[in-house]
């Protein structure tokens, strides 16, 4: 399709994620991708600096992905989970629970991040009535995170900085902490908690959960916090018999420069939730893991079975490249090009909090985050990147890298210079 038909039928016809139909912003229209490129229908080869969205670890059109994907649509793309399985969802129940904590074993797979918090808040409320704790029915979290954007999840994003302050008056009222002020390579503070501890002592009764992003806000802040506090709400939880959701949505499958966040920490939440990376960027495909005692325990309850079903769940097709993608990481120096990733990221980055525009930058793991003073212009911003060859997707204050685990040192280096000319030709130094 010629480039200016598509980029016209987009205008006219579709939608897209947090944008104005009315099109303020620019928009790019794609030919393909390949390795840790972009190429656009004009020509233009952008290098990829979001990972789509922190989920393309492995980079774009992967033979060995493109090959699990071939062989499993030989043999069927869907197949309804109702009362049937298949073998790319034992398949990729087995590399789970392989890397998972042994108290973390059962596996409900879901069509999204979004809706696995669902599928965990869900469990949280159903294990707690399945106990007889009926008025167990609110979650605790942070300020500054972020969860999803579907009802319940949206619930537990923050109600007053986060993107769905519209909805406030709407959703269900959850219990909200400040925001841990110590950050993840800081001294510990004790006084973080006690806000934990405060609610936790008079409020109990009501809460079902406590849901946290570990260690890594994501689109709530991009903000790095102590693993101590997970150690901490761990105990206090354990304390009141109230279950510990981690949202590994973003953290997992190493971004954080661990597997998984919660091994900053040595903590093991009740239930986990696991998406984006899960098949590495090709197909929608989310986790949420629990253990045996909550699934038994939700199974004993007056509902006999856990409440949830959606029509693709574990997607034969999803499900055999989340395999294939899973063995490539742990086959792949990941540990590595993620240590080199940070160590580049330091190096490159040194001279930018210098600058009158920034706030801060923060580095960790595959993540570099630059908090500037003011919201970015994406009219103007997000085009300056295009012109200089990279792909970033800032919003509100943030402009951030999540690059694939692959991109090289050059590569690497190209991003960033790119991502600099881009800030120097918006804010003049």
């Amino acid at each position: 399709m010629e480039e200016q038909y598509l980029l016209s039928l987009d205008r006219a016809h579709i939608w897209h994620p947090y944008a104005s139909i009315r099109h303020d912003t620019p928009l790019f229209a794609v030919e393909s991708a390949e390795n840790v490129y972009i190429h656009l229908k004009n020509g233009q080869i952008l290098i990829d600096g979001m990972s789509s969205w922190w989920s393309a670890i492995h980079g774009y059109n992967h033979p060995r992905l493109n090959h699990a994907a071939q062989q499993q649509l030989q043999k069927m793309s869907h197949i309804m989970f109702g009362g049937l399985t298949h073998e790319p969802a034992a398949r990729l129940t087995q590399q789970l629970v392989n890397i998972l904590p042994s108290p973390l074993s059962r596996i409900f797979f879901a069509d999204s991040g979004s809706v696995a918090v669902e599928v965990a808040m869900k469990m949280a409320v159903q294990y707690q009535h399945a106990k007889g704790n009926t008025t167990r029915h609110k979650f605790a979290t942070i300020r500054a995170g972020y969860h999803g954007d579907t009802w319940h999840a949206m619930s537990v994003c923050d109600p007053y900085t986060g993107m769905h302050s519209l909805f406030t008056q709407s959703l269900p009222i959850q219990y909200f902490l400040p925001q841990p002020k110590t950050r993840f390579h800081e001294e510990w503070q004790d006084d973080d908690i006690l806000p934990l501890k405060t609610l936790l002592a008079s409020h109990a009764n009501d809460i079902a959960a406590v849901i946290l992003e570990p260690i890594v806000q994501g689109a709530g802040g991009m903000y790095f916090y102590a693993p101590e506090y997970l150690r901490q709400a761990k105990a206090l939880c354990e304390q009141y018999d109230i279950l510990l959701i981690f949202d590994e949505i973003a953290t997992g499958f190493g971004r954080t420069g661990r597997l998984f966040a919660y091994e900053h920490a040595h903590v093991i939440p009740d239930i986990m939730c696991l998406g984006k990376a899960l098949t590495g960027g090709y197909l929608t495909l989310s986790a949420t893991i629990t253990t045996q005692h909550i699934a038994h325990t939700i199974s004993e309850g007056e509902a006999k079975c856990f409440m949830h079903g959606p029509t693709f769940m574990a997607n034969p097709l999803a499900c055999a490249i989340a395999t294939e993608s899973i063995q490539l990481l742990l086959e792949s120096p990941w540990q590595h090009n993620v240590r080199r990733i940070e160590q580049q990221f330091s190096q490159l980055l040194s001279d930018m909090s210098q600058k009158s525009y920034i706030k801060e930058v923060r580095i960790l793991g595959a993540i570099a985050v630059l908090e500037l003073h003011h919201p970015v212009n994406m009219k103007t911003l997000q085009a300056r990147f295009v012109n200089h060859g990279v792909w970033i997707r800032p919003f509100g204050k943030l402009v951030y890298l999540m690059p694939p685990f692959i991109m090289s040192e050059q590569q690497l280096e190209q991003l960033v210079h790119g991502m600099k000319k881009a800030l120097t030709d918006e804010y003049g130094e």
